[in-house]
């Protein structure tokens, strides 16, 4: 018999057993549950009969129940690759390896062996995107990466296969919120106004360009909070906001004061590829739950870039608009927050309280 717990808890728990309860082959890769009495870990959607709820522990991948003594079952064979998340790796590698085409969706799924229907679908589920967005965000990171390197702006157009400068300049706009130029020149030529106002956790920023928020950030002082705006866009031209900001404001602190239990406000934010479907992924979290940094790497389908998911949760210049305090390490700790662990466990249970 193997002694174990579960490396999640509560909600969390409940939401994971209900998936093994029905067999959601849909959860696949997100998580493997272990059963105690036999020693043996499933795939959720694994045809053996179900056990005792109080018997099972919920576990990343593979290599947490292995390390705490639990084999594969042999059924449905969860320390191998599913079909759905070779897909997704195959097509993913497709489009970072040749980020100079523009490859349809009929193009990636012939050459990884699926349906067109079927591939976009898996995709979604597995990264929050469809494979359009994908190939953009992954075009535009190379840009981006290009010109921060020194690279004129025409060369790395063409190197990453933009064809002109009207679609970089669409896409760049949509995800960087800024010109190429001025996203090169640290936001340069760009406006943006703030406001700062109290609130439950303390100071709070909200930063916004006319196209929408570009920052939220919670601190002791309104001094500390503009510094941390100026860094982030050195170039800019910054001024207060007039009471321009009022309305989101209110929205953001209804929020905090556990009266709302979402926001989806105009967001102007600067993203790399890989950050961006990390936003997009904990913008899925519902309130009130949380995931691990580990559950959210496999739901990307990328195990190995745990690190890289607390670096992006770390990078989130809009604190609870996209609510990267819901992201815990496995084990149950807290983990980081850029605005402090205390304000952190603040919100979490703010959140529970609430739910």
């Amino acid at each position: 018999m193997v002694a174990a717990r579960p490396n999640t808890s509560g909600h969390a728990d409940a939401v994971k057993w209900n998936a093994v309860r029905q067999r959601d082959a849909a959860t696949d890769g997100q998580f493997v549950s272990g059963v105690r009495s036999t020693g043996i870990y499933c795939r959720p959607s694994c045809p053996s009969r179900l056990p005792a709820p109080h018997r099972v522990s919920f576990f990343v991948g593979p290599s947490e129940p292995e390390s705490a003594g639990f084999r594969a079952c042999k059924r449905c064979l969860p320390d191998q690759e599913s079909p759905s998340a070779g897909l997704v790796r195959r097509a993913c590698e497709y489009i970072q390896e040749n980020s100079d085409l523009v490859p349809t969706l009929a193009d990636i799924s012939r050459l990884v062996g699926s349906s067109a229907s079927h591939l976009q679908r898996v995709f979604k589920e597995a990264t929050g995107v469809t494979l359009k967005q994908y190939a953009a965000a992954w075009r535009l990171d190379r840009f981006t990466a290009l010109i921060r390197g020194g690279q004129s702006i025409s060369a790395a157009l063409y190197e990453v296969g933009f064809g002109s400068s009207s679609r970089l300049y669409e896409s760049s706009s949509k995800q960087l919120g800024m010109s190429p130029g001025a996203y090169k020149r640290g936001g340069l030529g760009m406006s943006i106004y703030h406001t700062v106002v109290a609130c439950p956790l303390g100071r709070l920023l909200v930063a916004a360009t006319d196209q929408g928020i570009c920052s939220v950030t919670l601190g002791a002082s309104d001094r500390e909070l503009e510094e941390i705006l100026r860094a982030e866009y050195p170039s800019a031209k910054h001024s207060p906001d007039g009471g321009l900001l009022k309305v989101w404001v209110a929205e953001i602190l209804s929020y905090l004061d556990g009266e709302r239990t979402g926001l989806d406000l105009p967001l102007d934010i600067r993203a790399t590829a890989f950050q961006q479907q990390v936003w997009q992924m904990l913008r899925t979290i519902p309130y009130g739950e949380t995931r691990t940094y580990q559950e959210v790497a496999r739901a990307l389908g990328k195990d190995n870039a745990v690190r890289a998911v607390g670096t992006a949760c770390g990078a989130n210049p809009v604190a609870l608009v996209v609510p990267c305090h819901r992201v815990l390490r496995k084990d149950g700790g807290l983990g980081g927050y850029r605005w402090g662990l205390e304000r952190k466990k603040s919100l979490l249970e703010m959140e529970q309280a609430s739910d």
